[in-house]
């Protein structure tokens, strides 16, 4: 698992594919919990809630980087 991607997604920030409408990212509520959920949206829809370690996982085989979601901005919370 990458260590710089988790530490991003638990500090808030959105990685993002903008050119495919592809967005992880860890919601408010999942800040400090001990087994911590991002959110996968892709094309405007939630595709699942996954892991940490899956979400960060998903992101390296996506290649998706730090950027903006539509709604959010460019931090979940």
């Amino acid at each position: 698992m990458s260590k710089i991607l988790a530490e991003q997604l638990l500090a808030g920030i959105i990685l993002a594919d903008n050119d495919n409408r592809e967005y992880i990212y860890l919601p408010g509520g999942e800040v400090g919990s001990e087994d911590p959920h991002c959110v996968f949206e892709k094309n405007g829809e939630r595709a699942g809630d996954l892991p940490l370690e899956e979400a960060v996982e998903l992101a390296k085989r996506l290649h998706l980087s730090p950027g903006r979601h539509p709604e959010l901005g460019s931090r979940a919370w």
